[in-house]
């Protein structure tokens, strides 16, 4: 089950949450949006995550 996880591994998996969104509408207009999308963006289908 999913809380039967080790704490470190929760942890780790939050950090690929974090790193996982959007960027941010105000970064979009402070870079005259040059910076319009995440480079380092994964599908959770597509992407295998080595934990």
């Amino acid at each position: 089950m999913s809380r039967n996880k080790e704490t470190a591994r929760k942890i780790r998996l939050m950090k690929r949450v974090r790193s996982n969104r959007r960027v941010p509408g105000w970064v979009m207009m402070k870079t005259n949006r040059k910076l319009t999308q995440n480079d380092k963006r994964r599908h959770w289908r597509r992407n295998y995550l080595k934990l």
